[in-house]
């Protein structure tokens, strides 16, 4: 069940929705920490309302220097559409083979797609909390309070 709280969070670099490449350590430079969110597909029921309560607690993270970031192993184009769509404040990464969600133990080969995970991640690069079970509403707000919790 790695990776959990208290490891180094592993490596990456992918591409965002306009095919500017993104490194861990890029998204945790000049912030406290990391909300790093695998879900399992764009413009989805579930995927829709998680992303929307990063979107509508955005400001918030934004307050604690806290940057969020989400990783499907949807392509390019069709994370553009869902930002668009639901006017996304934040970075979708795409991880089209699942290489990076496989690292965080967020990928089923057997659907082909990222699973719902999320992973707080602080400046030094280690994890300080993960959540194995998400449920897509309130989580938003569930990570909020993970993070004033752990006092990042």
């Amino acid at each position: 069940m790695k990776p959990e709280a208290g490891d180094k969070a592993p490596e990456f670099t992918l591409p965002d929705a306009e095919g500017k490449q993104h490194s861990l350590k890029d998204l945790l430079a000049g912030h406290r920490a990391l909300v790093l969110y695998f879900y399992p597909r764009d413009d989805t029921p579930g995927c829709t309302t998680e992303a929307c309560g990063f979107r509508d607690s955005f400001d918030q993270f934004t307050k604690i220097n806290v940057n969020v970031v989400g990783v499907s192993v949807d392509d390019a184009d069709s994370h553009k559409r869902f930002a668009s769509k639901y006017r996304l404040n934040f970075t979708l990464l795409s991880d089209k083979d699942g290489k990076v969600a496989k690292l965080y133990n967020a990928y089923s080969a057997e659907k082909g797609r990222c699973l719902r995970k999320t992973f707080i991640i602080d400046s030094s690069g280690t994890i300080r909390a993960a959540f194995h079970k998400v449920t897509a509403e309130g989580h938003a707000g569930e990570v909020l309070d993970k993070i004033k919790e752990l006092k990042l």
